[in-house]
């Protein structure tokens, strides 16, 4: 089944010819970029990724390397979420005034480079969840080739592997704003305590990890085998959090869930 979904995926992409693959370095579009670039040929695709204050700071030389590795023309462009009005009111709208913007920039590097098509990395999983981007997609006639073969997260992860790509089991990400809740103002000074705090925890052994924002309060997110990790760590993880500007640390003992701020919406 995963492979007849992988073949699907290829005649998408011979369809649509010439790509512009809007390229963060996750697992999702690491995927699609590779399986572009062995369809269409390095000269029929390019990779964009977008550097800016929502970009996680260890991604942007991440996200080079992986376009090195597979062979992929790689090009890098600025952008600047927290300058495109309704963004930094953050609203549950936010996601798609980010993608809005992002393609608004990936329009012209399609038409002035020759290319057909934009594509980006929404998967299947994604269809069942709160994802207002897909809209802004919709809108500008950006496709999604994984969701249109019917590709899931653990599906990617295993043809991946396959590829030998090194991203296979890399943990999730995603902007930064999407740990701060809904309603709470979106600064670059609080993108930052966000990103070093994260950084941090990384280097006490916890994989995948989130660190949600509500206000003075940082709630942390970690896969429930990874608890022990942060409890033995406690008094270090409080002390470096609160000197990033946290009063209060705490963790969530449901553990890691991808878009648990959208549970507020409910």
């Amino acid at each position: 089944m995963v492979e007849q979904k992988h073949q699907q995926l290829v005649s998408i992409l011979q369809e649509m010819k010439k790509v512009v693959v809007a390229f963060s370095g996750g697992v999702d579009s690491t995927y699609l970029l590779k399986v572009a670039v062995d369809t269409l040929g390095v000269d029929d695709v390019l990779a964009v990724t977008a550097d800016s204050e929502t970009y996680p700071t260890s991604e942007l030389e991440e996200a080079k390397r992986l376009a090195e590795h597979i062979g992929a023309r790689h090009q890098v462009i600025e952008t600047s979420e927290l300058a495109i009005p309704g963004y930094t009111e953050n609203d549950k709208n936010r996601c798609y005034f980010c993608k809005n913007s992002l393609f608004d920039h990936l329009v012209p590097i399609m038409q002035e480079k020759g290319f057909q098509n934009i594509v980006y990395g929404v998967i299947a999983d994604d269809m069942s969840e709160f994802r207002p981007g897909m809209r802004a997609a919709k809108e500008q006639g950006v496709r999604g080739p994984l969701q249109e073969a019917d590709l899931f997260k653990e599906e990617i992860r295993e043809l991946s592997k396959q590829l030998d790509l090194p991203t296979w089991d890399k943990p999730s990400f995603a902007c930064l704003s999407s740990r701060i809740a809904y309603g709470e103002t979106i600064t670059k000074a609080k993108l930052t305590k966000v990103d070093k705090s994260e950084a941090f925890l990384k280097t006490i052994g916890l994989r995948q990890v989130r660190v949600r924002t509500h206000e003075d309060i940082a709630r942390i997110e970690v896969e429930p085998q990874d608890m022990q990790t942060l409890l033995a760590n406690h008094q270090r993880v409080t002390e470096k959090l609160q000197s990033y500007g946290y009063k209060f640390v705490t963790m969530d003992l449901v553990g890691y869930k991808s878009g648990s701020m959208n549970r507020a919406l409910s």
